[in-house]
């Protein structure tokens, strides 16, 4: 119905302005960076660019551009991430070689590193100074922050959610952004521009699938290089920087525990690490794949907006004409209409600053599909897969899933972390700087060792409580309930009768049309046969009574 129209159109507007404003943030990193301007005049110069030929050309322009994008795109992304893989010598970071008086945590990375016996402990074994650091301008060195080395995959990280220990595993976000993303990416506008904009469902389909397959193709080896930048720019790398005052005692560190990862890290991987060619072919696709989600949600917030909220305004409005936005009109309309979108967008961009891991980029658009999956989601499917969607069941569906979205948003305990409190000593956040003493990993005498134990050394550290992924999962589950409940109690017919002509009248579905027009015909048929049983009775009387009479005559 028109009222559900129009409550979908602004959800998923609302949606595609946190879609818009994360990719521009991705952009302008990028191009600030490369350019060295500010980031909110790349995101300004990005936006502007987006738009010009998006508006230029509509669909035409957002399809042909995104051909040219996307296959120089995957192209970059593809063979740099190749190249990265079969030519980096460590695909992740090894175990810590330390520094003078580094203690080894086993006697595999003592071997490893050929370690010695330790001054202040013979039977530990500690960093060879003849062999690593003869002097001080010829030393190798690292921060000692993988004891045991990193890894590319960790293959229980989704389950297990001590998997990384000794850091924290976000492993219930993990899995609530999976959701969000797969689900919620069915309500998308350019995904769904993109199929209606097929010249066949069929075809519709087999492009779905087409991406879907390619993802894996193109992501699965790209997401290998997250492990293989750390090598460069993680923890133990000489760029490596961290928060002085601060500890951990799951890292054993009185002081300097919480590392300050740096933001650029890929892109300086990108520029300074890789041949410029393929490090500048990588970031090209980069941007040409935000570009191609740019172009496509400014369209699609000025088609919907124009096209389905602006034409439904007389129903809502009788002061508003119903033909304010006609077909001779409508492109006009969604091309001015994009303007205060882009610039909505642009200004968030700008002004949002995640303290997340995430990052403003991967934190935008997470929002973007969670409002879509609170909210318009369940109506989607139940349009589709109920034989007679009910407006009123969509309605009180969409309502809930905002309602119970933004309750939890604010009520349950989310301290910025997107962890949740499970036990453990990774589980806690780091604390105020506790000692001056020498970590316990330090070859030096042991009462010169942090001992957190001793009164007054304490690493006072609170647990992590957030509870980020639970709200995202919680709200489309209430809404889906509402849905079947409600249509269930409409199975026999509308709980409330509503105007033929008024907002909560529902659009008929193609299986409804075509029974009410086999309806129709299967009543004009019957009438007509009856039509023609009653005059074929009637001419029989009046035969009757013409012979009867000619009888009488004789």
């Amino acid at each position: 119905g028109k009222l559900v129209e129009v409550m979908v159109s602004i959800c998923t507007i609302t949606s595609f302005l946190c879609l818009l404003a994360g990719n521009l943030v991705g952009m302008g990193a990028i191009l600030s960076y490369l350019l060295s301007i500010s980031p909110e005049g790349a995101i300004w110069m990005s936006a502007a660019l987006v738009f010009a030929y998006t508006v230029a050309g509509g669909l035409y322009s957002v399809a042909y551009t995104d051909v040219l994008q996307a296959a120089v795109g995957w192209l970059g992304c593809m063979t740099l991430a190749f190249y990265s893989i079969a030519n980096e010598e460590n695909k992740a970071p090894p175990p810590s070689i330390g520094f003078p008086s580094y203690m080894y945590p086993d006697d595999a990375t003592c071997e490893m590193y050929d370690g010695v016996p330790c001054e202040n402990d013979a039977t530990a074994c500690c960093y060879n100074t003849e062999k690593w650091c003869p002097s001080d301008d010829n030393c190798v060195v690292d921060n000692g922050a993988y004891p045991f080395g990193d890894q590319r995959i960790f293959h229980d990280q989704m389950t297990n959610a001590h998997s990384l220990t000794p850091f924290p595993n976000a492993v219930v976000f993990n899995w609530a952004t999976i959701f969000v993303l797969a689900f919620g990416n069915l309500a998308a506008l350019d995904f769904q521009a993109r199929c209606m904009a097929s010249k066949t469902a069929k075809i519709a389909t087999i492009g779905c699938a087409i991406a879907g397959c390619l993802t894996f193709v193109v992501g699965i080896p790209f997401a290998y290089l997250g492990s293989i930048t750390r090598v460069y720019y993680g923890p133990d790398s000489a760029r490596a920087s961290f928060e002085t005052d601060s500890c951990n005692i799951g890292l054993g560190l009185p002081t300097c525990a919480l590392w300050l990862p740096d933001q650029d890290a890929f892109i300086k991987y990108l520029t300074n690490e890789v041949p410029s060619f393929l490090g500048g072919w990588c970031l090209i696709g980069i941007v040409a794949a935000s570009m191609s989600t740019c172009d496509g949600a400014i369209l699609a917030m000025g088609t919907v907006f124009s096209h389905n909220i602006m034409r439904n305004l007389g129903s809502f409005f009788p002061c508003i004409r119903k033909d304010l936005v006609n077909e001779k009109n409508l492109l006009s309309m969604a091309r001015l209409i994009a303007v205060p979108f882009t610039v909505a967008s642009a200004l968030i961009a700008s002004f949002y600053r995640s303290s997340h891991s995430l990052g403003a980029t991967g934190y935008l658009l997470i929002v973007a599909f969670d409002i879509v999956l609170a909210s318009v989601v369940v109506p989607l499917f139940g349009c589709f897969y109920a034989k007679k969607p009910s407006p009123l069941a969509a309605f009180c569906a969409i309502i809930t899933g905002i309602l119970v979205r933004v309750i939890l948003e604010f009520t349950l305990p989310k301290d910025g972390y997107l962890l949740m409190p499970f036990d453990g000593t990774e589980f806690l956040d780091y604390g105020a700087a506790a000692s001056t003493a020498f970590p316990a990993f330090f070859d030096v005498p042991i009462d010169q060792r942090w001992d957190p134990s001793v009164e007054g050394e304490q690493c006072e550290q609170p647990r992590y409580n957030d509870w980020t992924g639970v709200d995202s999962l919680a709200a489309p589950i209430a809404a889906l309930i509402v849905f079947v409940f409600v249509q269930w109690l409409e199975r026999n017919g509308p709980l409330r009768s509503f105007a033929e002509d008024g907002i909560m009248v529902g659009y008929l579905k193609e299986g409804q049309v075509e029974s009410i027009e086999k309806g129709a015909d299967s009543t004009n048929r019957t009438a007509k046969f009856a039509s023609d049983e009653n005059e074929c009775c009637v001419n029989k009387a009046e035969s009757a009574v013409e012979v009867k009479a000619l009888d009488d005559t004789n």
